[in-house]
């Protein structure tokens, strides 16, 4: 999405610094991201990870690029629109790095 929008916006073949840097934000909250591969899309996620800025530099490039993906990347907005219908878990039932959490066997062996 963000090729599609700096190539429009900013008339560059591959992502201008600025765009490179919102990528780069974005790889680095999805790193650690509490739901990792249970993640909600963020619009349906209880925790955001954006700051507001960079939140709205997100919406831009989305609401530009997204109608355009349709046509030049159909298969990945079929799992976009797919995403983004899947419910987000709830906090407390995640453990770390995303996986559900593990009730551990505290008591003694029989």
């Amino acid at each position: 999405m963000v090729a599609i929008y700096c190539r429009h916006h900013h008339g560059s073949a591959v992502p201008c610094e600025a765009c490179r840097a919102l990528l780069d934000y974005a790889h680095r909250r999805l790193e650690i991201c509490p739901f990792q591969e249970a993640k909600p899309a963020c619009n349906h996620c209880e925790v955001h990870c954006y700051s507001p800025t960079m939140r709205e530099r997100v919406k831009e490039v989305m609401r530009y690029a997204g109608p355009r993906m349709v046509l030049r990347h159909p298969v990945l907005s079929i799992h976009h629109l797919l995403d983004a219908r899947r419910p987000a878990p709830a906090l407390g039932t995640m453990g770390r790095r995303g996986r559900p959490g593990k009730e551990r066997d505290r008591g003694g062996s029989t």
